[in-house]
């Protein structure tokens, strides 16, 4: 074999002698400088329960890189709690953190000349900027999920993160008490692990594990489980195999692996982000893709698993009934995926799946069989428009969705419409319209999860909906559109609405109206004038001036 290593310490030369008696202060000895670097970026931390687990993970792996012949190289990562931060000015700094993780793991193992990648992360953003990353760097790479959250229990229910949200909405309502309330609360989140439902978290790790650059079944996981020690030191055996075949993420992340990734986001029922983060991912690789593709394979792929947020199960329960890799047989069994797409592995994704069964277990109802999907269409819709010209993300829950028509209540910031739901001002029937929350606006495109879980709290999440130039949460449901694109910030249509003007959301025809005459909306576009850029510094304001539309996903490169 070719030796493809990079590492410029390993090579002879008295030349590299500096570099090496650097690394012997690290624990190198004479005989390891022929051994392939390995970067082990470590997403733990202790501010989130979706990262706290995984220090002992990266050093269970650590010592399996060392055993198995490589030099293991350990480096930190940041991560940001979206569930700590969420509706508050924090969460400005979350989908930026995508690119702070992404440029941080590129800058250590670029800097080190590394041979080899294997990055844990948890929370929603670690995952999508390890992605960007391994597209960036194109050396091999392997991705280990900290796993789920087991669910929390209370009065005879599941209990995740959302339901936590959606409590305060019942209790402004009056429909529960405040002792419920704190039940509620104190039992949501019993220990270490990712949101429990199909939330971010849990697709993005179930849509890495379908490209095939984690290992199969590792995405639902709990993350206080043996399996998931177990799982971290079989993808350092991975890995370090990957390095002697030099299996490239380039020749993972393919065309056919995104349309697998999109295929299975539609049949878990997964979030809305998903769009934004594959996009970003595939340019990191060179891959041409767009919002459009969404479209076309939501036309063919039913959504197979009953998850919350809007369904009944949690990412557990998907594990036991047979995981991502029952979801993949199905949906290769009927033609939906490209089981010749390549894995990390080495293997291909069809070959993975030979000993999986075709039809999921008869005992269970999380997946349902391809015959009786949970919905015949997927859940996640393009809607384009005079509202939306570069088009905005839906999330469809009904079997048949129909239009919604309803007078726009328009607010400039998530504070303003928080205000008003809390005051009891939004009725049935009312489209509420939040901008000035996009990428550049917010800056930062900040989620909308505390206003569509209070609504759905108060009991208007079926006959409300929501659009924003902002994003969702993948605990969010309802009739919600987000990433309206151009945004407000940049004087796209959505700057142009008034309170009262009729807005009709039809998932059906694919379609995001303004019911405003165009000489009405081209007097308000000329008189139109950007609003004075918030007051930031720092990150935020490089993010601002970079970042691209959400409907190219959010990127800053």
């Amino acid at each position: 074999m070719t030796d493809n290593r990079r590492s410029r310490v390993t090579t002879e030369g008295v030349e590299r002698s500096p570099n090496r008696a650097l690394l012997r202060a690290t624990g190198f000895m004479d005989d390891d400088f022929g051994k392939p670097i390995v970067g082990v970026a470590n997403a733990h931390s202790s501010i989130t329960p979706c990262n706290m687990g995984i220090g002992k993970l990266a050093s269970r792996a650590e010592t399996a890189l060392r055993k198995a012949g490589a030099m293991p190289q350990t480096f930190g990562t940041i991560t940001v709690s979206d569930g700590i931060s969420m509706g508050t000015e924090g969460m400005r700094y979350s989908l930026v953190s995508r690119e702070v993780i992404a440029d941080s793991i590129e800058t250590v193992v670029n800097a080190q000349s590394m041979d080899g990648l294997l990055a844990f992360g948890g929370c929603d953003k670690n995952m999508p900027g390890a992605l960007i990353a391994m597209g960036r760097l194109d050396i091999p790479a392997i991705f280990v999920y900290g796993g789920t959250i087991r669910p929390g229990h209370h009065d005879g229910r599941d209990l995740t993160v959302v339901s936590a949200f959606e409590a305060v909405g019942e209790y402004l309502a009056n429909r529960i008490d405040r002792e419920e309330l704190l039940a509620i609360e104190r039992h949501a989140c019993p220990g270490a692990g990712s949101c429990g439902g199909m939330f971010t978290a849990n697709t993005m790790a179930a849509l890495i594990e379908t490209m095939g650059m984690s290992l199969p079944f590792s995405s639902t996981m709990a993350a206080e489980d043996a399996e998931k020690s177990e799982n971290a030191e079989e993808s350092a055996k991975v890995l370090l195999n990957a390095i002697q075949k030099q299996i490239l993420p380039r020749q993972i992340l393919t065309r056919q692996a995104f349309e697998n990734a999109i295929a299975v986001t539609m049949a878990i029922g997964g979030t809305t982000n998903a769009v934004l983060h594959l996009l970003a991912i595939a340019r990191s690789v060179g891959v041409p893709l767009s919002i459009d593709d969404f479209s076309e394979i939501r036309d063919r792929v039913p959504v197979l698993c009953d998850l919350k947020p809007w369904g009944r199960y949690v990412a557990t329960d998907l594990h036991r009934a047979g995981g991502i890799p029952q979801v993949m047989k199905i949906l290769l069994s009927n033609g939906l995926l490209h089981g010749d797409a390549l894995s990390v592995t080495g293997r291909t994704i069809g070959e993975g799946l030979e000993h999986i069964p075709e039809d999921p277990p008869g005992d269970q109802d999380v997946i349902r069989p391809f015959r009786a999907p949970v919905l015949k269409r997927g859940h996640i819709a393009i809607l384009r428009g005079n509202l939306a010209p570069d088009g905005s993300v839906a999330k469809v829950t009904a079997s048949r969705p129909v239009a919604f028509t309803g007078p726009a209540r328009v607010f400039d910031s998530e504070e303003d419409c928080m205000k008003a739901i809390l005051a009891r001002d939004i009725r049935p029937g009312d489209v509420v319209v939040i901008r000035y929350e996009g990428p550049v606006g917010g800056p930062g495109m900040r989620e909308m999860l505390s206003p569509t879980a209070a609504l759905v709290g108060e009991g208007l999440g079926e006959s409300v909906a929501l659009v924003t130039d902002g994003r969702f949460s993948g605990g969010t449901r309802g009739m919600v559109v987000g990433h309206v694109a151009p945004e407000a910030a940049v004087g796209g249509p959505i700057a142009l609405v008034v309170d009262g003007d009729r807005v009709t959301v039809d998932p059906g025809r694919s379609s995001l109206r303004l019911d405003v005459p165009r000489e009405e909306l081209l007097r308000r576009k000329a008189a139109w004038r950007p609003r004075p850029s918030r007051p930031v510094r720092g990150v935020l304001a490089k993010y601002a001036r970079l970042v691209s539309s959400a409907s190219e996903g959010a990127v800053t490169e």
